[in-house]
């Protein structure tokens, strides 16, 4: 099946978001693309969270996840929202929100959500910081989904620095794994290809990871480097820019089940022990 990852450099508002994505995803989808996917923070990048937060709707108003629901009905294409930043359910007041995954049937209905849960509150050697979680309810489910290519499991951007979880999505059955990610250009250069072949070569699965890139009108820059990994770590296929683009590639299922059959590490898990240190509080 050809798969189309998209490549942004999102705007701070939501019109404008929209306004840039939706020509790439025709483009995609123009190309022969039957699933396409986005990065994280399709809807908006906005780092002024005093400015972002009043802003944010709920998923069901969102102006962003609308329109690309409507446009997989146009265009007859699955969607995967890498994410969407928007309003908790149920939170009417601006004080929560949520990094949400959105996966759009091609009828243009919610086939599944996922909310992001590990949350990106770091102090880099560079000097910047971040704390998501000032801002965002981390989800508490892995999410997997059916989708034409079959079922994919689904994550955000820092989640690929937690390899039980992509396991876990792999060994409850996903034979792709979803990496949607707005990467900061200092990590991005330092880890984000050896991190994703990782979680590809260690779970047998392709894991796909549509990025932002670039500078944003808020100032903050990404990484991009969009990139398509297969179940053995090959890259099948890469953007080596920021620019924004779309990225194709083919996807063969058969993959998967040849690299699980190699070496079937996800069936060779043993229950192990982690004997307490023998030292004593009084002996520290």
């Amino acid at each position: 099946m050809k798969i189309a990852l998209i490549q942004t450099r999102t705007p701070a508002t939501h019109a404008a978001a929209l306004a840039h994505v939706a020509p790439l995803v025709r483009q995609a989808a123009a190309d022969g693309a039957r699933l396409i996917a986005t990065p994280e923070c399709t809807n908006v990048v906005q780092r002024n969270r005093a400015l972002l937060l009043p802003a944010l709707r709920p998923l069901d108003e969102d102006e962003v996840v609308l329109g690309l629901r409507a446009l997989a009905a146009e265009l007859g294409v699955e969607i995967l929202i890498g994410s969407a930043l928007v309003r908790r359910d149920g939170d009417r007041d601006g004080s929560g929100a949520a990094n949400r995954a959105v996966l759009v049937r091609a009828d243009g209905s919610v086939a599944a959500t996922y909310d992001k849960i590990h949350m990106f509150d770091v102090d880099l050697p560079t000097g910047e910081t971040a704390r998501e979680s000032h801002a965002y309810t981390p989800g508490e489910a892995a999410v997997t989904a059916e989708t034409g290519l079959g079922l994919v499991g689904l994550t955000i951007c820092y989640d690929m620095r937690f390899p039980h979880l992509y396991r876990a999505l792999a060994k409850a059955g996903a034979g792709v794994i979803f990496a949607p990610a707005a990467f900061t250009r200092p990590t991005g250069e330092a880890h984000w290809d050896i991190l994703l072949r990782a979680r590809a070569i260690e779970t047998g699965s392709f894991v796909l990871a549509p990025a932002q890139g670039g500078f944003h009108e808020d100032g903050r820059g990404t990484w991009g480097r969009s990139i398509a990994i297969a179940p053995w770590g090959q890259v099948i296929g890469k953007l080596d820019h920021d620019e924004p683009g779309v990225l194709f590639a083919e996807i063969n299922l058969a993959e998967v089940n040849a690299a699980r059959d190699a070496i079937p590490a996800l069936r060779n898990d043993r229950v192990f022990s982690l004997p307490v240190s023998g030292f004593s509080k009084a002996a520290e």
